[in-house]
């Protein structure tokens, strides 16, 4: 039996028939495409790359800076660029030949779906995939490509926040030792009352520049999306 997705997103393959349907078509129409831009967020890199420079900001203690906005605007922009090959395959098999008429809607949405299904297979975690097509009471036998996208797409965030926590982890761990040792040598000092961060944030600030840490970061970020 179809699920509610499953009709939102068949009702926007229909996108030219629903805005010349009727109001119930044309809510579902614009459903889809709320829809879309969710999927698009949690199918990508943008979940690993925000949560980490999310860590990273918290891990200097700066509070707002980096702004949101600029975190946000990074991830995205170097979302675009880690998904690029991917992005460029969906053009060129789904949105160009849709365009120029050569497909129609429905198999242009699948074309474009097989791509982002390999990318996610890529960087799925075997254990997590297991979990939830047990949970989806699929046979054991069921290839990776035979997953459907309904249990393949939370399996898939459940790696990125997995690993973005562990990313985050290791980031966070120098400059909580820079918090430690500056704590013990004011309590050492007697300077009891002063706030440890005052003393160790431009210390982290200063370790951070002196290491290029936002070009080592974002390094690491696009690095670990690469397929073995």
């Amino acid at each position: 039996m179809p699920t509610s997705i499953d009709l939102i997103t068949e009702k926007a393959l229909q996108a030219p028939d629903a805005m010349q349907g009727s109001p119930v078509q044309i809510a579902l129409f614009l459903g889809a495409l709320s829809l879309l831009s969710t999927a698009l967020v949690m199918m990508t890199a943008f979940t690993r790359i925000v949560i980490v420079l999310s860590f990273v900001r918290r891990a200097l203690s700066t509070q707002e800076i980096p702004p949101t906005p600029v975190i946000i605007g990074l991830s995205l922009f170097l979302t675009a660029f880690v998904m690029g090959p991917t992005f460029d395959a969906i053009e060129r098999d789904a949105v160009r030949p849709y365009l120029d008429g050569n497909l129609v809607a429905k198999d242009a949405w699948h074309q474009g779906e097989q791509h982002l299904r390999t990318f996610m297979l890529n960087q799925v975690r075997q254990t997590d995939m297991a979990l939830f097509s047990e949970l989806a009471h699929l046979p054991a036998e069921t290839s990776s490509s035979s997953i459907p996208t309904r249990v393949l797409v939370p399996a898939f965030v459940t790696s990125e926040l997995k690993t973005a926590f562990i990313m985050g982890f290791c980031l966070y761990l120098p400059f909580l030792m820079i918090d430690l040792v500056v704590a013990v040598v004011l309590t050492a000092l007697g300077m009891v009352m002063m706030p440890p961060v005052v003393i160790s944030t431009p210390c982290k600030l200063l370790l951070f520049v002196l290491l290029d840490g936002w070009v080592v970061l974002l390094k690491a970020l696009s690095l670990s999306f690469v397929s073995n």
